[in-house]
Formats: C-alpha cells, sequence, structure tokens
C-alpha cells in the first residue's frame, strides 16, 4: 500500500471506530512513559529546564524509534502486515471522531437540560474550571475545544503522516502528549516544561497556518460565514496565548458568527483572555454542532490536500527524472 492509501485507510477507521477506551492507545503510554521519566531526569539533572528538555528528547526519540522498529520487524514478516502495522499506528495519530463524540455528549446533555452532566462532559474536553459555568459558558468551552484539537488532533498528524509516515506522525503525537503533560506555566512545570511547550508550538507552526485557510474553504462548504472566517481570523489571531491555536480558534468564531475567548477559571483564579471573532450571534448549543462539522470538513479539505501535494510532488520528480 502507498502512504497516501494507508492514511485514507487511517482516517476512515478514525471516522467509523473512534478511540475505543479497551484499546491500549499509544498516546497513553507515551503519557505514562513521560511521566515515569519525571522524577529520575529531575534527580539526575538538577537544572529543571535541562532535565525538562532531555525528557522531551527521551520521549520523542523513543516513540519514533519504537514505531521505526515495529514497521521494520511486521515487514520483515509479511509486506501485507507491515501495511496493516503502518494503518493501524496511523489510525491512533487520528481524533476526530473522539473529539467529535465529546462534543456532541456535551451537547447532548445540554439538550436534555441536565446542565451538571453538561459541565462533566466538557471538563474531559477542557482544563479550566466547568463547576461556574452556565449553558453559553459550556458552548463556548466545546467550542474552543474542537477548533483548538481541530490541529492538534486532525489536521497537524495528518500533515506529518503525508511528510514522513507513521513514525513521523507518532512523534508529533508525542510531542503534542508532551506538552499536555509537562506544558504549564506553573511553578512545577515553568522550566521543566519550556522544552515541551516549545517543542509543541514549533512542530504545530505549519500545520496550524495550513489550516487556516482550510476552515475558511470549510465555512463555504458547510454554509457559515467563510469572508468573517478569513478576515476576522487573520485579525483576531494573535489574541490567543498559543502562538497556534489562535488561528484555528478566531477563524471558527469568524465561521460560526460568535465571539469565543474572554475570562475563564483555572483553580478558582479567573483569568481574563482576549477575545476572538464578533458575536453576531450568541453562544448556543447549535454552535456545538456546527463546529464539528466544520471540524470533519476542514480535515477532510486537509486530507485532500495532501493527496493533492504527494501527486505533485511525484509528478514534478517525474518529470525531472530524478525520483
Amino acid at each position: 500500500m502507498t502512504w497516501e492509501a494507508q492514511i485514507a485507510v487511517a482516517f476512515l477507521a478514525d471516522l467509523v471506530f473512534g478511540d475505543p477506551r479497551w484499546f491500549p492507545h499509544p498516546v497513553k503510554a507515551i503519557g505514562r512513559f513521560a511521566m515515569a521519566l519525571e522524577a529520575p531526569m529531575r534527580r539526575t539533572i538538577p537544572h529543571a529546564k535541562w532535565a525538562g528538555s532531555a525528557t522531551a528528547g527521551i520521549v520523542v526519540g523513543t516513540t519514533a524509534l519504537a514505531a521505526w522498529a515495529l514497521l521494520t520487524t511486521a515487514g520483515h514478516a509479511f509486506a501485507w502486515l507491515r501495511d496493516a502495522v503502518s494503518v493501524l499506528l496511523l489510525y491512533t495519530c487520528f481524533a476526530g471522531r473522539d473529539l467529535a463524540d465529546h462534543a456532541m455528549a456535551v451537547s447532548g446533555a445540554l439538550a436534555h437540560g441536565d446542565i451538571g452532566l453538561a459541565r462533566n462532559r466538557v471538563a474531559r474536553m477542557v482544563g479550566r474550571d466547568t463547576a461556574p459555568l452556565d449553558e453559553p459558558g459550556i458552548v463556548r468551552a466545546t467550542v474552543e475545544s474542537v477548533a483548538e484539537n481541530t490541529v492538534d488532533g486532525v489536521t497537524a498528524p495528518l500533515f506529518f503522516a503525508f511528510a514522513g509516515g507513521p513514525v513521523l506522525a507518532l512523534a508529533y503525537k508525542a510531542v503534542s502528549t508532551l506538552d499536555s503533560t509537562f506544558g504549564y506555566k506553573n511553578e512545577r512545570y515553568l522550566d521543566f516544561g519550556w522544552a515541551s511547550a516549545k517543542l509543541d508550538d514549533l512542530a504545530a507552526w505549519i500545520p496550524a497556518r495550513i489550516t487556516f485557510p482550510a476552515i475558511a474553504v470549510a465555512a463555504l462548504v458547510t454554509g457559515n460565514h467563510p469572508r468573517a472566517a478569513w478576515s476576522l481570523g487573520l485579525r483576531d489571531c494573535r489574541n490567543h496565548a498559543s502562538p497556534n491555536a489562535g488561528w484555528s480558534e478566531a477563524a471558527f468564531a469568524g465561521a460560526l458568527g460568535v465571539q469565543l475567548g474572554g475570562p475563564l477559571s483555572r483553580r478558582g483564579q479567573v483569568i481574563g483572555m482576549p477575545q476572538m471573532g464578533e458575536p453576531r450571534e450568541s453562544l448556543q448549543r447549535r454552535h456545538i454542532r456546527r463546529a464539528v462539522v466544520l471540524m470533519a470538513m476542514t480535515s477532510v479539505l486537509v486530507l485532500a490536500l495532501g493527496f493533492a501535494m504527494r501527486k505533485g510532488i511525484a509528478l514534478l520528480c517525474n518529470i525531472r527524472h530524478g525520483c
């Protein structure tokens, strides 16, 4: 199977199966490995920033090496087994269905008027305090999570899958997992998690900017506001603390005609965050479904773009007789 075929099958598998709880997901293993390394690395390297940098290097390197070794071993047995393992590894890198399921679970709780359940479900998606959230606050948190994770969970893994197959895609997932594990600006991780956060910013830089125009096109296809996605996205993308998340969140805000960002609470402390988009519409439950549809269409467009780019490169290589 070609890389393109493997990626397509893995993408469809994620669409159909999502992320079953019983499945031994590599990201969980990567997270446990990173956490297990923290204490011995801190003891071995007294300087927290260097210890964190070494931890990040070991986790990403080990993940890539393990993926390569698994593929190589499978390939020595049977070619079809290598293809199957490659598809399976790629499948674990995509999280579109899981993201949609979590978002729609929040929407379902709101549809039944169960604010408490909706708060519990959105707490699985965000790191902010959810107990004080009313319905618009729950919708906002859900839409922001869908927007940000469109890059982290789907389009960035697609980018690295097309660039380097399952080994590079899993290496990116290791980077993303490191950021989720250590990339906090608190006393414990401000220095230790510095390398993890910076590495994640660097890895997602190109995918975030590729995703941005895809969101605008997806807004056109899904009947949202493509011009606002583009113009407000460009205007407000730097209003986010992350150099990458702002591109997708601002574009989603413009596309949906809502305003995202603003104050939020973490560990009982209210934090003022810049806003993105214009409040053409008040945040309502229907915006969750619209965000999920926008995420799905954006993912399909980035998938198609990956196919087109790979085809273009192959044609160019054939013309130049060098590949």
